[in-house]
């Protein structure tokens, strides 16, 4: 499972690669960062986006069956896993739907965004973002004053809360499959708590004095069309469960098992769900287009960094925190943990597990997961939640916007982790 990083193969790969074979993968998260601002209409066709894919892979991919076989079917290798995972999550986790229309307090907001922060470690953020992102919204239609709603909800349950598990954010499953044992994050349950706690205080008081504002009619409205909250498609849940036991199957059983309860749910969990849910595959594809040309082009990244690694200046856990959390919130934050890990495995730390220390695996493991949540672009469900939120006629901020805002939330708990490991350097 884990890859080493001093094999002979991708020694002299890494020491004799040209540095122009990264270019392929800096394009392909460039355009993922960009695109979506500068060819908005023309990015949001999956076809167009594989198009895009796939003449930025095609050279790279020549490449590497030339030169470093090795590295392509191990990238593929971790791609096949990666992409069964989330499709798993994401296709079972739609045929759950939550109907009803409670009363939306600022208690039951925090109530449900906390049910939230630990779901994202059982069905990962992209599950849980998409369970309870609609009901969320659903509750406080009758209000005015609730722009900060989705706001809020992305930073907590699609990004922060997930830091528990390898199935809570994709950069964990990538470290899961490089050999992180499964329950190590449980082990960060200390950040978890002061971030998920503090967003969550931050949350109430805000909604809180947002509900004041709200006009009388309109709470006695919310009030009047009170309908229990239900959950249907219980049979998924079971599929759900089925999912998480594979995890800890060895590979190519995991991944088959997987497909298995992804078909059976398909299959035979009722239909009615989706439809609420108003389902479609076309987020799951877009990220298994994206990724696929990530994983491929970032294989001579890798090599290089596994070669070159000690040149770039890193050696703290306090250094790989900010630059891996730095860059996860201009890129995708998976193929950046991965990027960083590398760089670690090839300094001379100390071997306490993959090949690196406790305390830069923690800061490898906050950076890209908490700093996610500072761009729309910083972690898959992002985006998703803001298209379903601007669907439902809630106010989103731009990009920029909500940018600044999310640093500016998150800036104590990124102040309060630089220092824990700067202090533990």
């Amino acid at each position: 499972m884990q890859h080493s990083a001093h094999s002979p193969a991708v020694e002299h790969f890494g020491a004799t690669v040209p540095m122009i074979a990264i270019a392929p993968f800096v394009i392909i998260l460039l355009g993922i960062a960009l695109m979506p601002l500068v060819a908005h209409k023309w990015w949001e066709s999956n076809r167009n986006r594989a198009i895009f894919s796939s003449i930025v892979t095609a050279p790279i991919l020549a490449y590497l069956l030339l030169r470093y076989q090795e590295g392509l079917w191990h990238a593929l290798h971790e791609y096949t896993a990666f992409i069964a995972l989330l499709g798993a999550l994401y296709i079972i986790a739609g045929g759950i739907h939550i109907s009803g229309d409670i009363q939306g307090t600022p208690g039951k907001n925090v109530l449900m965004l906390a049910i939230g922060a630990v779901l994202a470690n059982i069905i990962g953020t992209t599950g849980a973002s998409m369970l309870l992102i609609r009901p969320m919204l659903r509750i406080n239609q009758q209000r005015k004053h609730v722009a900060h709603i989705p706001f809020l909800f992305i930073l907590i349950v699609s990004n922060c809360a997930g830091l528990l598990t390898p199935l809570g954010d994709p950069p964990l499953f990538l470290g899961y499959l490089r050999g992180v044992p499964f329950f190590w994050t449980l082990h960060l349950w200390p950040a978890w708590l002061i971030c998920v706690g503090y967003l969550l205080i931050l949350f109430y008081l805000w909604d809180s004095r947002a509900y004041t504002r709200e006009d009388v009619a309109d709470l006695a409205r919310d009030i009047s069309v009170s309908i229990p909250l239900r959950i249907h498609g219980n049979l998924n849940i079971l599929f759900l469960a089925g999912v998480v036991g594979s995890v800890f199957l060895p590979s190519p059983y995991r991944e088959l098992s997987m497909g298995l309860f992804t078909l059976l749910s398909w299959k035979f969990a009722p239909r009615a769900p989706r439809i609420a849910n108003m389902f479609t595959f076309s987020p799951i594809i877009e990220v298994a287009v994206l990724f696929l040309g990530i994983f491929i082009t970032m294989v001579p990244a890798l090599a290089i960094l596994e070669n070159k690694g000690p040149e770039l200046g890193l050696h703290y856990a306090w250094e790989f925190f900010l630059t891996t959390g730095f860059l996860s919130s201009v890129l995708d934050n998976a193929p950046t943990y991965l990027t960083f890990l590398t760089t670690a495995q090839s300094l001379d730390l100390p071997s306490q597990i993959v090949g690196i220390s406790h305390m830069h695996l923690a800061a490898l493991s906050c950076g890209a997961v908490f700093m996610g949540a500072n761009t729309y672009i910083g972690n898959g469900p992002n985006f998703m939640v803001k298209a379903i939120a601007e669907e439902a006629r809630y106010k989103m901020p731009s990009f920029f916007a909500f940018m600044l805002r999310s640093v500016m939330i998150l800036t104590p708990i990124y102040l309060l982790l630089t220092a824990y490991f700067l202090a533990a350097k």
